[in-house]
């Protein structure tokens, strides 16, 4: 008998652990749907030039 109520104990135990992951990974995704969601607007681009000294690509000076 022993036994059995610690199989039963760590069933019930197995599926507290699966409810709690399910609902953390559903908030997690949750998250990120709004985050991707949200508008960024438009990227400003930088134009580069090429550094003839060192090869390197940096902002280009007006």
């Amino acid at each position: 008998m022993p036994a059995f109520v610690l199989v039963a104990l760590g069933a019930l135990g197995a599926v507290a652990l699966a409810r709690v992951i399910t609902a953390e990974t559903r908030r997690i995704n949750e998250a990120l749907d709004r985050h991707r969601a949200a508008d960024t607007g438009e990227l400003e681009t930088i134009p580069l030039e090429r550094d003839p000294v060192t090869g390197d690509y940096r902002p280009r000076k007006n």
